[in-house]
This record gives structure tokens, sequence and C-alpha cells, in this order.
């Protein structure tokens, strides 16, 4: 159960940018008229349904504006089909997609990590590798969403967290702003000095981008991702020997007093830490790209706001997600949906998207145009610096994971026995094969 709230929470942190709107709305009306008596369809299987004409949800209207325009293309109709948690009880939405795409029960389906390796191995959603829009998308995209060879999803945009910073405090001490874990630390150290008891703002979410960063920064870096993510699937490599000076990391913050691991452990992101940051008394937290974006988060700030990357030994390493589009391979319209999907995610389509939504987009060819708070984030982003907390092609599902046992060091675990965790997620893994 642990696990299912884990990947839900997961999935909801991502639908506050991407996949909001869900439930409550009468299903569209099909706007595009029949050709010769019969209505091309596509069925779409996501948490969320058109949007409400009358609701202000920027993030979904991207979404649909883009739809739109593959169903004007091609007359073809994309059908809602939604996930409730009160429609499926206790059934997470993770759960509920494996169910329908092993049955072939519907086209399109908008995928967690997890999810798409699982379906990716089993050979169940079609290779979108041949499409003309896969030809645009970042390689590291490309790499995170391949399974056995297969790329099996698109996304529409990439999720990139960052570290929050309030560079009127950092001025105030006389502080640069952190490249690796050693000055973090040493900035920490200041302000703790200066009286500010907990210099970072942390929730049970998000610390694990802390882990990421340091674990995974030569990996997605170094120019050898391929073979050492085939090194990790084939057990030559240990993922424990990747996370563990992240997890260190952590202990040490957590040992000196920079966090308080107990609060963490039971707050939700930005509802916890986020009134403190926001009057000035905390200087570091940790929040996704849109949060820059969103006057409900840290849109509208009274000091100097600035995102950068998390420490590690390759600088400011920002840190990033994905949900991914994917095609059932068993269900009654595959070929419209490969046509619809290769709309959806074109370079016009993502253009509209990001511009919309002011979001990462997976193409190379589609820039983003940021608030000032963002441009450090989105410089080494656009530099191709950054790891990825997400990706299919390990067989070891990572950010749902890797969440769950950050809160086993929150709460008293020691790091071998977290790392223990992480052999065994591996061990059972491959004995899978």
């Amino acid at each position: 159960m642990k696990r299912r709230n884990c990947i839900c929470a997961c999935l909801a942190a991502l639908a506050v940018l991407a996949l909001a709107g869900c439930g409550g709305h009468e299903a569209p009306n099909n706007l595009i008229p029949t050709v010769q008596g019969e209505e091309r369809v596509v069925n779409l299987f996501s948490p969320m349904e058109k949007t409400d004409p009358n609701a202000e949800n920027v993030a979904r209207t991207a979404s649909d504006l883009t739809v739109a325009m593959a169903e004007e293309a091609l007359d073809i109709t994309m059908v809602y089909r939604t996930y409730t948690a009160e429609t499926y009880q206790d059934k997470t939405y993770d759960e509920v997609c494996l169910d329908r795409a092993r049955n072939g029960m519907d086209d399109l389906y908008l995928l967690n990590p997890d999810t798409l390796l699982a379906l990716g191995a089993e050979g169940r959603l079609r290779d979108l590798s041949g499409l003309d829009s896969a030809k645009n998308l970042r390689e590291i995209i490309r790499t995170a969403n391949t399974v056995d060879g297969k790329l099996v999803a698109i996304p529409q945009e990439v999720v990139a967290y960052g570290l929050f910073i309030n560079k009127d405090l950092f001025a105030r001490y006389n502080l640069e702003l952190p490249e690796t874990p050693e000055e973090f630390l040493e900035c920490c150290r200041v302000f703790q000095e200066n009286g500010i008891e907990t210099p970072i703002g942390a929730n049970r979410w998000w610390l694990e981008t802390f882990v990421f960063a340091q674990a995974y920064a030569g990996l997605y870096n170094g120019g050898n991702t391929a073979e050492e993510i085939a090194a990790l699937n084939r057990g030559e490599a240990r993922y424990s020997d990747y996370m563990r000076p992240g997890f260190e990391f952590l202990q040490t913050l957590i040992d000196r007093g920079y966090l308080d691991a107990e609060k963490a452990l039971v707050s939700e992101a930005i509802e916890a830490e986020g009134p403190d940051f926001l009057a000035g008394k905390t200087p570091i937290v940790m929040a996704y790209w849109g949060a820059a974006n969103t006057d409900t988060a840290y849109g509208k700030t009274d000091f100097e706001l600035e995102v950068i990357g998390f420490p590690s030994s390759l600088g400011q390493m920002p840190v990033m997600s994905m949900t991914g589009w994917a095609v059932c391979g068993a269900a009654e319209h595959t070929e419209d949906a490969m046509k619809m999907l290769d709309v959806i995610v074109s370079d016009e389509a993502l253009q509209v998207y990001s511009e919309t939504n002011r979001v990462i987009t997976p193409s190379k060819n589609v820039k983003v145009d940021c608030v000032p708070a963002l441009k450090p984030l989105n410089n080494r982003i656009e530099e191709g610096v950054y790891v990825l907390g997400s990706n299919a092609g390990m067989n070891v599902e990572q950010w749902g994971n890797t969440c769950l046992i950050v809160r086993e060091l929150l709460g008293g675990a020691p790091v071998d026995e977290c790392m223990a965790a992480f052999d065994a997620l591996q061990d059972a893994a491959l004995s899978r094969g």
C-alpha cells in the first residue's frame, strides 16, 4: 500500500503541471463530422477529461490545443476515458492502466515510467521510433523511454526539479550559490550560525532529487549512458553503489540539523515548507519547474527568487522526470492512434504546448520561454546537463522506489539498510529476467 500511495502521489505531483483537471465534467461532444457515415475515433485513457470551457486550467488547456490540432489535421476525434479514484476504489491509476492495456481496452495511454517499463517489457506497446516526431526528440528522452530497443512512449513535457533559492538571504551572508555538495553544506553551516536553525525546507516527496543529482550525474553526462544502464540491467553494476553518495549526503544534512527529518517525513509538498520560504525564514526549498510560474506556489515572492540545479560532482544539476504517451498494440484503432500521436508531439504542437504552459519540451528543436528565476536551471538543461529521475529503460523503477527508501532514511533507517533495499529491488528485477 505504501508503494501504491507513493506512485499515485508522484503522478499527482506531475498532475499539478500537466495532468490536472480530473473528474466532474460531462463527456465532450464530438466536434469532427463523420466521413461517409463512419466517424474515426481514438480512445484515450488518462487521469483527466477534456477541459471545462469555463475552467481556468492552463496546463490542461495546453494539451487540449494539441489534441485539437490532431483532430483537425486527421479528421479523427479523441474520446476521453477517464480514471477516477471513486470508480476504481482502491486501485491506483497505474494498476488500472496495466489492466486496461493488457486487455486492449484503449488506443492511447498517458503512462508513468514504471508502467511503461512493465507494458513495454511485455510487448504490449507499439514502437514509436518510426514516427516523424520521434526524430526530433532529445537523445536522453529517447533513452528514457526505450524498452528492449523499442521507443514505447513520447512525453509532451519534461518536469524539471531544482533548488528554489532566496537570493536576498544568500547575499546578506555573502554566499555564492552552491555548485557541489561541499559548497552546499558550507552554505547551510553559515545560515545556521547566523540564526537560521533549519536552512532547508523539505517534504516527504522530493528529497530524492538530491540523491538523483549525485547518483547519476556521471551516468547521464559522461558519454556512456546506454552502456552504464545496460550494466545495471545485467547486474554487472549495482544501483546501491550509485545511490550511496546521495543517501550519505542526506544523512549528513539530517545529522547536522540542516533539515528536519521528522517534519519532512509527515509533510506534504509546498504546504509545509512554503509559508516559511515565502516569509523569508527558510532560504532553500526544492520544487518543480511550474512552481515558479504559479502564484499559488512560488511564482510571486517578496524577494529575488532563483532556481538552480542540485549540488553534484558536475555542478548544479537539474533533475527531470516525465510521463509518456503510449499506443496500445492490441487496441482497435492503433493505426489512427499512431497518426494522432505523431501530430500531438510534433514540433509544431510542442511549440504551442510549451508557449501555453511554459514547460520543458522533449524536442531538441523547441525552445522554452521561461521566467527570469528559471533561467539558471533552463540554461543547464539547454546545455544538455541534467539527470533523469525516471527512466523506463532501467529495470528498477526509480522515482517511486527512491522516494520510499528516502522515507525510510527519514524515519531513522541507516544508510546501509537503505542500500540493501536497492539491492533487493535489483535482485528481484534480475530474477524476473
